[in-house]
């Protein structure tokens, strides 16, 4: 057997999960004490709890706990995740630089009050994330006309990219083309149908009252915007770019595709309409690219640290710990809301850890007689609850990494007090499974 395959069979064991509270402590405790978020840079964090991981596996030559950890850096899931993270800095930066960004910020302005604009960004984040099923690309299109429109509202910049963090999380979680509700439903052997028909009882109180949240709070926080400027035809050419983004996403589009496609454009339209020349274009996409590098250091950091946790038993003891004091149907909900919330701490990703709880959750659920559909929609919103939190995921950093690109200053940290509906998401889920009666097996 080889040293890798080793590392895979590893006991469960408490010691594998000390790494990650050594990034918690050391990142956030630091910020906390420092009263300043921006104070500990996350990639300093993570190279502070991948030491840890490395020093903890004492047992192991340094060489062999390395591959481990090279391995899981390169892990196809996280260079997707860094080839989205590229394109969308190349497209924040071209978009913008053509025009696009203020011709899209006029438009919004001209034609939805500022009293309704932090809702709006809501509503159609929302409405976008459920049609093309992907999260990332949403943030990746609207989050440079969010941090245009700051400029001109008394609105935090954090609030404006927590509306569309929380649409695109509401539309990840409900499409029936997202990857997470493809996990969860063929985990649990149901059709989408009924996994969907269940979780739209579930999100609706948390996405009306987020919405109304979005009503109160843009009402008095825009009074102090700046008049809304005239809609010119310029205006409507520039944002070519973001209207094919949207249209080849509801045709299926890969979202690396997209962006792609949308860099071109916006570079073709810059240069036809004298924003910039063809090297200037370059320069562009570049600057773009590398506005993202923090970004892409912690994705690819924390696929290392994430996978020598797995790797070395701590993933194995959470479910172990988790399963154990089950006894009720009810019980069986909370449990398996517990290991998918806490997979998806450790491994940053929602449709993997869906994958990772979804056996066990199937097996708990037929043992304790519970609906396999609420399974399915438990597994799948508790995912989207954390993953649309965490400062380390991907839709987080993403919404950072472009906001930074546009000289927002807002940290992935700092971000995480604004996002609105994954909270109430949260507590809705915790109240459906604290009030549901449980149905004695026939």
């Amino acid at each position: 057997m080889s040293s890798l395959q080793q590392m895979e069979c590893r006991a469960p064991r408490f010691r594998a999960l000390i790494p990650f509270f050594v990034f918690v402590v050391f990142y956030l405790g630091l910020s906390i004490w420092a009263h300043d978020f921006y104070k500990v840079p996350m990639p300093t964090a993570f190279l502070v709890a991948s030491a840890a991981a490395l020093i903890l596996d004492h047992k192991r030559p340094l060489s062999e706990k390395v591959e481990i950890y090279a391995r899981g850096m390169g892990e196809p899931n996280i260079m997707i995740m860094c080839l989205i993270f590229i394109l969308a800095g190349a497209f924040a930066s071209t978009a913008k630089g053509m025009g696009a960004v203020d011709g899209a910020v006029t438009i919004a302005r001209a034609v939805v009050p500022d009293s309704l604009m932090l809702l709006g960004m809501f509503l159609v984040s929302s409405f976008i994330s459920l049609a093309v099923g992907t999260s990332c690309g949403t943030i990746a299109a609207l989050t440079p006309i969010a941090a245009g429109l700051a400029g001109g509202l008394s609105i935090s910049p954090a609030i404006l990219l927590g509306a569309i963090v929380g649409g695109a999380m509401f539309g990840d979680n409900l499409s029936m083309i997202s990857d997470t509700t493809i996990a969860a439903t063929r985990t649990q052997n149901i059709p989408m149908r009924d996994k969907f028909r269940q979780n739209i009882l579930l999100v609706l109180p948390a996405f009306a009252a987020t919405s109304a949240i979005y009503l109160f709070y843009g009402g008095s926080a825009a009074q102090a915007g700046e008049a809304a400027q005239a809609v010119t035809w310029s205006n409507a050419f520039a944002v070519l770019p973001y209207i094919l983004i949207l249209v080849f996403a509801l045709l299926g589009w890969n979202v690396l595709l997209l962006l792609f496609a949308g860099t071109v454009l916006a570079g073709i339209i810059g240069v036809a309409n004298g924003a910039f020349d063809f090297w200037g274009m370059l320069d562009l996409i570049g600057k773009g690219t590398l506005g993202m590098s923090e970004t892409l250091i912690v994705a690819i950091l924390a696929g290392g640290l994430l996978q020598t946790i797995r790797r070395n038993g701590g993933i194995g003891y959470l479910m172990e710990k988790i399963r154990k004091p089950v006894r009720t149907a009810r019980g069986c909900e909370f449990g398996v809301l517990v290991l998918v919330a806490v997979i998806n701490l450790f491994t940053a990703n929602n449709t993997v850890a869906i994958v990772i709880a979804g056996p066990i959750a199937r097996e708990l659920s037929e043992q304790y007689h519970c609906s396999a559909k609420r399974i399915a929609s438990i597994l799948d919103t508790g995912s989207c609850v954390v993953q649309g939190m965490i400062p380390y995921g991907a839709q987080i950093l993403i919404a950072a990494g472009v906001a930074q690109t546009s000289n927002l200053d807002v940290s992935s940290l700092g971000l995480v007090g604004s996002l609105f509906y994954p909270m109430l998401l949260g507590v809705c889920l915790l109240a459906a499974i604290a009030v549901h009666r449980e149905k004695k097996p026939a």
